[in-house]
């Protein structure tokens, strides 16, 4: 076969000029190729010769990037003039026929006009990115001439009389508009940019964004290209292979994207909404008016692009049509359309362009709307936040609003919200394409289409019912999952007092009945799940069953041939997909509807008086009844003066500070706040107006110490120094592991009460503020350290500055160094004035101070101050004892986790397969075969099916007469597989969730006995948190989201390899296409599992401190308001929640460039399994049937390709949360049983409560040095035994080893004649009673917290009560005993938290009773009352008292002194305060 470029036929015209040389179609074809030729000429050297310098300059400075005017329209135009070309070119290719010789002019000029708009586009992107517009004058010249060559080509169709019915005019006609457009574009770039022709160019600068090279996030600066393929990913997406992403690697948002640009947004369609509607618009028709006006221009995007994807859908199916029906091949000059579509493999190519398009215009739309959600919610987090910041704390106190609800709002409904953003471009799509599928049904079937369509339709409620049944079942699940977090949160912070009591059992079964309640709700959420599944995959059979059991037998003369068939086929597998989807959203948004608006309206907390006076300083309060009364006005606090608060617990001292504060709900009366000129001391304070306050219960910041105490304030090295000596810090620091770079999260629960306590107060110390507010900050503190605090702290750094400082205190005898002293008593002020005031005044009142003072005379009356040189040496002395005694107990985890982490980074290829292993192990032996073969049958059921169909269908049209066919022998055999293809599917959706369900149950069971039966050690050395997530976020993966995930990547996984198998089986030839394609898939799936489990980890990690600010906020609010630091708390939100967004914005484009990749691969396996059966069927090899067969399952490739790779890369992730929970499960527990039986140890043992204490060494853990060394006692019975000694000195670990919470390996206790190490640890712990320094109270009602075993009766309940001086307080309660206790005890004051306590250690009437510093929160005089109780109500029971203040102690029968773990002193007291040298001498002497 000869080539020229016009052919070599005898009779050709092709040369003859006779008429004019432009009236010869070769030579116009030919000087088309002009200027593609110049293009090409000219641009080749300038790119290759810039492409060195200005390539590596894009990737380094993204500065430079700028769009040109015109550039989206640019881009947008190239795209259509490409996809014109590659028609011209098949046009010319199909024209030209089989002759004797090729016409190159028909297709050689639109190839190089490929090429030339190919490279006219790249030659723009690299003139853009390196900002250099005069080079673009070429381009202008380009355009210029196509557009007059390509006219000259149409004018001369004209004139030769070719019009539209041949496809080459239109063609060649929309040439001339696209080059026309593209001239007018290069022409508009000249106009704004002036680059050539004038005498100024303009100069314009890149985006801000651009010029920080923080930002990395660059989807809204690439060209459209990048866009939407995601090809700026590439590089990010290699890095992450090689090291890990952390938040450095993400950057910075860019501007428009973060959480204040949004909010602002936000809050201005707010605005808007308030103009338009009535002054105070409600409900939730506003607020989403609000939403709408913000955020729904890109939503209209979004569903543009979803309907244009959608559109191009149907595409598939009509192709598929077209190709098993056409195979003819035309050779003409010229051809109309219909001839050109009538040509297979153009089909095959419209085919695989409308895919490569559908995908792009599909993945565009889901990156919008998840932009616009991630968008939104950071908005609404804000928004929310600045909500948070104005509430009232009574909303907290009283429990209208916890902790818990904020952080439901912020981590659950606010990403609702963002998710049903991302649903709204399908629900309004999904309408458009139920319509266009059933109507090219019709086409296609006619009548019969309509009832497989209204089986689909009609089902369709009932996808819906089940979809609201799901998310109705999902909400209780929720709802208990809640509560039974709650009871394991309360559980695992009161673990210690459960142990020492043995009431883990009760709280254990507690725990078990709400996951049983949860259980029996994920059943009905599993069953409904299974159904929804087995739905989704059911009705498309059933439909098709019926349609084509109809058309075959009903409409006998009807059409049914392969090409119907599978089109049909197609259409129904399309359709099933929006009705599902429909249903599960309007689910959905019925659920967020019901969500978002729960809880909306808060009352804020009272503005302050003078809020907004330059300072604010005295204080005035006028009969303020916030939830107190004031019996009179009162004129207090005077500035520069120390004003102390007394009263016994509960008589409202704190409430009043909070009054000031403006933090109470008022019910009359004002609180002022008088300006006055500032000291000239204090002329450098940093926040005018601000209180520096300490409140009673210590809050603390997820930060390190250093942070805590300078909170946010400038670094002042010799103020922190001496902040750090005044509060006796020091050797707190020195034992950290990190010093005070320590990061102390979780509530700073890896310190002891004192040391949160004295941070508190240290960081109230530090700030420079007229004002100081301190709420009992001796409460957790010895008599050293609350002597030292009270002389260097609050006298020579508070008071000698001249500041305001408002002490509430119970340490009377700090009363002789008030200025001002405030004597409360039920809520009102019982007494005011100087000290020497109320002496004269109120005598009586004063006698009794005096006496709870436990002084002398003539030092009150002194109002001496400490000897200072005594104090500071027994501090230096206390600082020289920690040094020696602490031992370093973080250090051993805290290195593990640093291998940990290592690990992990070598880990990151790899699956988890232990890990599924192990869950699917769990499952047991029934249900994992079960699981496994009903998969492996239902797929091969399927594609069975299919081939059957296709059989069917070939048959019908080989016999050539459609019309006597007998039908009914394959309607049946075709009836028989569908049926059991319905039956199989539900088999196997309901032996998943059922897996899902038994894993779940079996895993959290052993979990919980595992954790519950920990030694003591394992939780003082694993953080809270990261046990609580097992049970709540962990739990939630394996209940919910494993069960899902495992469904939808085997059914995936099992459709493409199916697929890829009936491909391969009709067309070998596609075997050697497959081997690149797997080859290019397997790297993009392994680079992108990587990438996407750190991004899914980044985008939780940063989730956390998001939600702990939240909560630590809601703890807070209070010091942060009194500080007026909400500014800087507002800052960091913006900061957590934008840190959040860019992962979560990573995320989703990682995930989008994925499936853009898998898509265009799915599409290269439609293209080339068409054009091999096209070639296989024109060689009369392969039937219509199985060509119709083969490109239907190609299809179905494209489709699930990416959801197996997703979903493989989810369950990578979720496997992690069993990996934990396995890690966690392997702890060892406590030794519970005893080498003697219960028959063995007496009924009634211990009934004396004799001790016999024989070389006691006890330690924390093995790998430790001993806290106790040979300690010997004998204690008889019913002796009252007082402990001191300095802190660190063993005696909070003496009284542990009675309870075995410690390793005693060596030495033994022997109480009543039995050996405890014998005893079942059980037996152990509830026959003895302990009070512990920390008040612990859990939620439920005061009988509970009293007796939660239901034991005594309301009698013994009262008498306990009565004992611990709180029946007065029990009985004004409703309910009395059945009054309800908030969580932690919060609706009680801190001091009444440790009356309850006693309380309930006096209601077991056990004969051994130890108090473990058990009264430091309680005021003196209370305390002095249970001390005499405590004589008189136990005279015959042992006591073991261990005492912060000693006077406590001072009328035990027997006095033990520990220094370093060693009994130093053990002695009666008289005849120890009378030994010269005596070191409980010296303590009573420090403590006076």
């Amino acid at each position: 076969m000869t080539l020229a470029f016009c052919g070599t036929e005898n009779n050709s015209a092709a040369y003859k000029v006779n008429h004019g040389v432009l009236n010869n179609g070769c030579f116009v074809d030919a000087l088309n190729v002009v200027p593609h030729v110049f293009l090409l000429f000219i641009t080749f050297p300038i790119l290759f010769i810039g492409w060195g310098s200005q390539s590596s300059k894009v990737h380094i400075h993204h500065s430079t990037w700028l769009h040109f005017p015109g550039h989206n329209l640019r881009w947008i135009l190239t795209f259509i003039l490409l996809f014109v070309l590659v028609c011209e070119i098949a046009e010319g290719i199909v024209s030209d026929g089989f002759s004797d010789s090729r016409h190159l002019h028909l297709y050689m000029p639109p190839g190089m006009a490929f090429l030339a708009a190919i490279t006219s586009i790249v030659y723009y992107h690299n003139i853009e990115t390196s900002n250099f517009p005069k080079l673009l004058i070429a381009l202008l010249f380009y355009w210029t001439l196509a557009f007059i060559t390509k006219t000259i080509k149409f004018v001369k169709f004209c004139d030769n009389k070719i019009g539209p019915p041949q496809l080459r005019f239109c063609l060649t006609g929309l040439l001339v508009l696209l080059y026309g457009m593209l001239l007018l574009v290069e022409i508009n770039v000249i106009r704004v940019r002036r680059y050539v022709f004038f005498k100024k160019p303009k100069e314009v600068k890149p985006p801000e964004d651009l010029q920080d090279l923080g930002v990395r996030f660059l989807q809204p600066f690439v060209n459209l290209l990048s866009k939407g393929t995601y090809w700026w990913m590439n590089t990010f997406i290699r890095t992450a292979h090689k090291k890990p992403i952390d938040l450095k690697a993400i950057g910075k948002l860019p501007i428009a994207m973060r959480a204040l640009t949004n909010y602002m947004l936000l809050n201005e369609a707010f605005k808007t909404q308030k103009n338009t509607d009535t002054p105070n618009p409600q409900g939730s028709k506003s607020i989403w008016c609000a939403l709408c006006h913000a955020f729904g221009r890109p939503l209209v995007l979004s569903s543009t692009f979803r309907i244009l994807a959608d559109v191009l859908g149907f595409a598939g199916p009509l192709c598929v049509s077209g190709i098993v029906h056409h195979t003819k091949i035309l050779g003409v000059f010229f051809i109309s359309s219909q001839e050109f579509l009538a040509n297979a493999y153009v089909l095959a190519v419209l085919l695989f362009f409308a895919l490569l398009l559908q995908r792009t215009f599909l993945q565009a739309s889901y990156y919008v709307a998840i932009e616009t959600g991630i968008n939104l919610r950071g908005a609404i987090q804000t928004k929310i936040y600045n909500k948070i910041m104005r509430l009232s704390t009574s909303n907290m106190s009283m429990g209208e609003m916890t902790s818990g609800q904020i952080c439901n709002l912020v981590a659950i409904d606010t990403n609702q919200l963002m998710w049903f953003f991302f649903l709204c471009p399908n629900l309004w799509a999904m309408p458009v394409q139920i319509i266009v599928g059933v109507l090219l049904l019709y086409y296609l079937l006619g009548i019969s289409a309509l009832i497989g369509a209204a089986v689909i339709i009609v089902l369709a409620p009932v996808q819906y019912f089940v979809a609201t049944k799901l998310s109705q079942a999902q909400r209780s699940t929720l709802e208990y999952s809640n509560e039974r977090l709650k009871k394991t949160n309360e559980l695992l912070r009161g673990i210690k007092l459960l142990k020492l009591y043995a009431w883990e059992h009760i709280f254990h079964s507690s725990v078990e009945e709400t996951r049983q309640k949860e259980m029996t709700s994920l059943r009905a959420f599993a069953l409904y799940t299974s159904i929804s599944i087995f739905m989704n995959a059911a009705i498309p059979i059933a439909a098709v069953l019926i349609t084509f059991i109809v058309h075959a037998h009903v409409f006998k003369n009807a059409d049914f041939s392969p090409s119907v068939a599978f089109a049909s086929l197609s259409l129904f597998h399309i359709l099933v997909t929006p009705l599902f989807l429909l249903s599960n959203s309007l689910g959905e948004t019925h659920k967020i509807g019901t969500t978002l608006f729960v809880n909306r309206k808060r009352p804020t907390r009272e503005d302050w008086n003078n809020y907004n006076s330059p300072i604010r300083r005295p204080v005035k309060v006028t009969e303020a009844e916030d939830y107190f009364k004031m019996s009179h006005e009162i004129t207090f606090i005077i500035v520069g003066q120390l004003t102390m608060i007394v009263g016994q617990v509960g008589c409202g001292k704190s409430s009043l500070l909070l009054g000031i504060l403006g933090e109470m709900q008022k019910v009359s009366g004002n609180v002022t706040w008088n300006s006055k000129p500032e000291p000239p001391s204090l002329t450098h304070s940093v926040s005018v107006g601000s209180v520096a306050y300490a409140s009673q219960k210590p809050w603390l910041l997820n930060a390190t110490v250093e942070e805590n105490i300078t909170f946010e304030s400038p670094f002042n090295k010799q103020r922190y120094n001496a902040v750090i000596d005044a509060c006796s810090l020091q050797p707190d620091i020195d034992i950290l592991p990190h010093g005070d770079q320590t990061q102390i999260g979780e509530r700073g629960i890896n310190l002891s009460g004192g040391q949160r306590q004295r941070i508190s107060v240290a960081r109230a110390l530090y700030q420079q503020t007229n004002v100081v507010f301190l709420d009992d900050p001796f409460s957790a503190l010895d008599i050293h350290l609350s002597d030292h605090l009270m002389q260097e702290g609050i006298l020579n750094m508070l008071r000698d500055d001249k500041r305001t400082v408002v002490l509430v205190t119970h340490k009377l005898q700090y009363l002789p160094h008030a200025d001002w002293i405030i004597a409360m008593k039920d809520g009102t002020i019982q007494r005011e004035g100087t000290l020497k005031d109320i002496q004269k005044s109120e005598t009586e009142l004063f006698e009794h101070w005096k006496t709870l003072m436990n002084r002398q005379d003539q030092e009150l009356e002194k109002a001496s101050v400490l000897d200072r040189k005594t104090l500071q040496s027994t501090v230096y002395s206390r600082e020289a004892l920690l040094q020696d005694d602490e031992e370093d107990e973080d250090e051993t985890p805290e290195s593990d986790d640093e291998d940990n982490l290592s690990s992990v980074f070598h880990q990151r290829a790899k699956m988890p397969w232990r890990a599924c292993g192990k869950y699917l192990s769990s499952a047991g032996f029934l249900l994992l075969p079960l699981l496994v073969l009903s998969q492996l049958l239902k797929h091969s059921v399927m594609v069975s099916t299919d081939f059957w169909l296709a059989h069917w269908t070939w048959s019908a049209i080989f016999t050539g007469f459609p019309e006597s066919f007998d039908h009914s022998y394959y309607s049946k055999i075709f009836t028989i597989l569908c049926g059991l293809g319905i039956i199989l599917c539900l088999i196997t959706s309901i032996a998943v969730e059922w897996t899902g369900l038994k894993v779940a149950k079996k895993l959290h069971c052993l979990l919980l006995n595992k954790i519950i039966l920990a030694p003591m050690r394992f939780f003082e050395t694993t953080p809270l948190g990261s046990i609580l997530n097992r049970f709540s976020a962990d739990c939630n993966t394996i209940d919910q989201h494993i069960p899902a995930t495992l469904e939808c990547l085997s059914r995936s996984t099992l459709l493409c390899l199916s697929a890829l198998a009936v491909i391969s089986y009709v067309t070998p030839m596609f075997l050697i296409a497959l081997v690149p394609l797997a080859v290019i898939c397997y790297f993009i799936q392994k680079y992108f599992r990587v990438a996407s489990r750190d991004l899914q980890q980044l985008d939780d990690s940063t989730q956390l401190p998001l939600l702990s600010h939240f909560s630590e906020t809601v703890e807070g609010l209070t010091t942060i308001r009194a500080f007026r630091y909400e500014s800087r708390f507002k800052q960091k939100l913006l900061e957590y929640t934008d840190a959040n967004n860019i992962a979560s914005l990573f995320l989703t484009a990682a995930n989008r460039w994925l499936e853009v990749r898998m898509e265009y691969i799915g599409a290269c396996v439609v293209l080339i399994a068409a054009v091999t059966s096209i070639t296989d069927s024109l060689s009369h090899k392969l039937s219509s049937g199985l060509v119709g067969l083969g490109l239907t399952y190609a299809l179905m490739v494209s489709n699930y390709l990416n959801w197996m790779v997703r979903n493989l890369a989810d369950m990578e992730l979720q496997l992690g949360a069993v990996k934990r929970f396995n890690s966690l499960i392997k702890t060892e527990a406590e030794k519970y049983e005893g080498l003697l039986s219960p028959a063995q140890i007496p009924q009634n043992w211990p009934d004396q409560g004799e001790i016999q204490i024989q070389n006691l060494c006890v330690r924390y853990d093995s790998t430790l040095k001993p806290v106790l060394k040979h300690v010997n006692a004998h204690i008889s019975p019913g002796q009252k035994i007082g402990i001191c000694g300095r802190t660190g000195s063993g005696k909070s670990s003496f009284s542990l080893a009675f309870f075995r919470m410690v390793d005693t390996f060596e030495g033994r206790i022997i109480i009543d004649g039995i050996d405890i190490a014998k005893l079942p640890l059980q037996t152990l712990r509830s026959r003895l009673s302990i009070i512990l320094q920390d008040p612990i109270l859990f939620s439920g009602t005061i009988r509970f917290n009293l007796d939660p075993e239901k034991k005594c009766s309301d009698s013994m309940l009262w008498e306990a009560l009565e004992i611990a001086q709180l029946k007065h307080v029990v009985k004004a309660l409703p309910g009395g005993l059945d009054a309800s206790i908030t969580e932690g005890g919060e609706n009680f004051s801190q001091g009444q938290r440790q009356l309850f306590c006693l309380a309930r250690a006096f209601v077991r009437k056990t004969s051994i009773f130890i108090m473990d510093e058990a009264t430091a929160s309680i005021d003196m005089a209370t305390e002095n009352i249970l001390q005499k109780v405590v004589m008189t109500a136990f005279a015959d029971r042992t006591v073991v008292t261990i005492a912060h203040r000693v006077h406590t102690i001072l009328n035990a029968d027997m006095v033990i002194v520990m220094k370093r773990g060693v009994i130093l002193e053990y002695d009666k007291p008289e005849i120890l305060l009378e030994q010269e040298g005596s070191v409980f001498a010296s303590f009573v002497q420090a403590d006076k």
